[in-house]
């Protein structure tokens, strides 16, 4: 499975103050994450993060060339992406984008159907994996044996009901 150069980090939802700063609604594991790459892309354009506040799941962030109100609110509803590059992920972790699309296969290998969704819940990630049906399947060790982004392949344990 090809990798984007860029991934989905947020959206900005509002502006933040008169300075020009915006708040967005971060996509990724936590605003922290996002902090750390220091730089965002709106519309293929680089912007560099000058600061920014963590504020629940939003970063309160001011961006390069943002200076006042006018200015962030033009910003209002773009979506935030990352630069592959700047992501540090721990070992074995991956994104939700790199894994959409790969081929679900139970313990012996039989392919079940492809993973078309991932609902976040509180408890824990589902996925949807379309095939002759449709699974819904808790992103769980109990279900989840094994995930290759590299190879697009998921391993799962199903049970019955499934």
């Amino acid at each position: 499975m090809e990798k984007s150069a860029f991934i989905e980090a947020g959206r900005i939802v509002n502006t933040h103050g008169v300075a020009g700063e915006v708040k967005i609604e971060v996509w990724l594991d936590s605003p922290q994450f996002l902090r750390r790459c220091g730089r965002v892309f709106l519309n293929g354009e680089e912007k560099k993060l000058l600061s920014g506040k963590v504020q629940k799941s939003f970063l309160i962030a001011k961006l390069e060339g943002v200076e006042d109100l006018n200015a962030a609110m033009r910003l209002k509803g773009r979506t935030v992406q990352i630069a592959r590059e700047d992501a540090r992920l721990p070992r074995g972790a991956y994104f939700i984008q790199d894994i959409l699309g790969a081929s679900v296969v139970d313990e012996q290998g039989k392919e079940i159907g492809k993973l078309v969704d991932v609902l976040e819940r509180p408890a824990s990630n589902i996925y949807v994996v379309q095939g002759e049906t449709e699974h819904l399947i808790p992103a769980v060790p109990a279900f989840i044996l094994n995930t290759d982004a590299e190879k697009g392949v998921i391993t799962v344990r199903l049970i019955e009901g499934m």
